[in-house]
């Protein structure tokens, strides 16, 4: 294959990824207003200014759109949280990072966050179900990093799993809290869930299984 080939096969899956990522893009903005249930196609193409057609080389349908979402509107938030618990820090740092880490993720990509909020258990089975698993997953990483603390000496696998729950629950809860808040309250709910946190420490470090 001569070079003047690759180059053309790389601008058209450069323009590929470009009209995807338009499609993702447009579609997180009409979402600010609405369910993915209530969604069309149409659209989301008319945002973009392609054809209905186009959309299929992208996409099967808007579910298969909608769980792209999912893994856009979480992946960044997995890797500034796992990066703040691998840190070896007291845990009232740890607690401070986790707050503000997920404050900013809400500064930075509202939309993201509305989005999960609102389809975590809305109509789109595909997407109620990607978001489970990827909080599944994000859970996951979380039970890693805390069971490497000194502090879990002697938990069960299954202690570990629970508690890590407990964080990603209430981590997901706070961003959702946070979004629409103006900054004054944005402080209350920062420090409530600063306080919450500082209690799931106080117990874990009590915790004894039944």
């Amino acid at each position: 294959m001569s070079s003047s080939t690759h180059a053309t096969l790389g601008v058209r899956q450069a323009q590929k990824l470009k009209t995807r990522q338009a499609l993702l893009d447009a579609a997180l903005r009409l979402l600010e207003e609405q369910s993915l249930s209530s969604l069309g196609l149409r659209e989301v193409t008319r945002v973009v200014g392609v054809a209905p057609a186009a959309f299929y080389r992208h996409f099967r349908d808007m579910a298969e759109l909608g769980v792209a979402l999912v893994e856009e509107s979480l992946g960044s938030l997995h890797v500034m949280i796992r990066a703040v618990l691998a840190e070896q820090q007291e845990a009232e740092e740890v607690i401070d990072r986790s707050v503000e880490a997920v404050a900013d993720h809400v500064r930075r990509h509202p939309a993201h966050v509305r989005f999960i909020a609102r389809e975590r258990h809305g109509g789109v089975r595909a997407v109620r179900e990607a978001i489970a698993a990827e909080l599944a997953r994000f859970g996951e990483e979380v039970a890693a990093a805390l069971a490497a603390q000194e502090v879990s000496q002697g938990w069960s696998a299954e202690d570990v799993r629970m508690l890590a729950g407990l964080y990603v629950d209430h981590l997901v809860m706070t961003a959702s809290a946070f979004l629409e808040a103006s900054p004054e309250e944005g402080q209350a709910i920062a420090d409530t869930a600063r306080r919450q946190l500082r209690l799931i420490s106080l117990g874990r470090r009590h915790w004894r299984a039944a």
